[in-house]
């Protein structure tokens, strides 16, 4: 009696152990598939540039307007992409362009996001949504973002840190986190950030562009470990977006993870970025929310408390 209870906890610690080491294996194998290339020192960091066009800026299109725009006529399955709550698959379309798709609730607020981040002057994923799409090897799909994979930029894998990175301290980087907080992005976190390789093609160089590639948890509610939703236009337009100002600080009524990068943010940094905003009309702002296929009534909505809390930044007190 006393050998046959001994066999099975004995038998549970070495399964246990060959377990442990199977999956220490497997993580080791895929960390090293996983490496960030760093950013080579000789590539010109870039994270804005200044939107003198603004006004004119296609939302609808986007930062690819229509000539990037991809080919649904042979969509084929390359790979399973998926990292975190959004199921992704590396597709090719038509004219043999590389995609990564998105799947699920995050696709329409990623490609409103995105638009509004571009015309703010910042360097974004260019990004469509696709109301439906046959994908080879994989099957039908409604509603999905389409996110490029372009032959002249080289994805580094390097997660920059919004307290550690070329930019700390500047109105630019200030800039991009009230971004986040303006769209309501609950999800602000270094893995969310990537770094683009390109070459300037007028001048050759080497560019490393600082991007945040994924606002697929905005227009919701925010919250930080619980209570967050995605994709709720009605729960978005509900929430408050500036509480006041203190000691020359803006204090935002932001709900989302890592709350403190948003504490010491200065009444000018986010008039700054107002300012730029303002130069909207409200049918561009209306076409972001239009390119993700939101219904009218949606739009509408969208529209109004993006409006309005651009003038909460524009007319903050001195």
């Amino acid at each position: 009696m006393f050998r046959s209870n001994l066999r099975r906890p004995v038998a549970i610690l070495i399964g246990s152990a060959v377990l442990l080491t199977a999956s220490i294996g497997v993580g080791q194998k895929a960390g090293k598939k996983k490496q960030p290339k760093p950013v080579p020192p000789d590539a010109k960091a870039v994270l804005w540039e200044n939107p003198t066009d603004i006004a004119s800026r296609d939302l609808f299109l986007g930062p690819g307007g229509d000539a990037m725009k991809p080919d649904l006529s042979n969509v084929t399955f390359i790979a399973d992409e998926t990292r975190s709550y959004s199921a992704r698959y590396r597709v090719r379309d038509g004219s043999g362009k590389e995609w990564i798709v998105k799947l699920g609730k995050e696709a329409q607020p990623d490609v409103a996001a995105t638009r509004l981040v571009w015309a703010a002057g910042y360097y974004t994923s260019v990004t469509y949504f696709v109301p439906h799409v046959e994908i080879q090897g994989k099957g039908s799909f409604d509603n999905v973002s389409f996110k490029a994979r372009s032959k002249d930029e080289k994805r580094l894998g390097f997660r920059w840190d919004w307290q550690m990175n070329p930019f700390v301290g500047t109105k630019e980087l200030q800039g991009l986190k009230i971004m986040d907080a303006l769209v309501g992005d609950w999800d602000m976190q270094n893995h969310n950030n990537n770094v683009l390789l390109v070459t300037d093609k007028s001048s050759g160089e080497k560019v490393a562009e600082y991007i945040n590639h994924d606002f697929g948890a905005s227009f919701a509610k925010e919250g930080r470990f619980i209570g967050h939703t995605r994709n709720q236009p009605d729960q978005y337009v509900r929430a408050k977006f500036v509480k006041g100002v203190e000691h020359g600080y803006v204090v935002f009524d932001y709900r989302g993870k890592n709350q403190h990068l948003l504490k010491n943010i200065t009444v000018a940094q986010a008039k700054w970025l107002g300012n730029i905003l303002t130069q909207l009309s409200d049918q561009q702002i209306r076409d972001a929310f239009r390119a993700a296929n939101y219904s009218p009534e949606q739009i509408e909505q969208l529209t109004s408390v993006v409006r309005s809390r651009i003038n909460e930044l524009v007319n903050l007190p001195e």
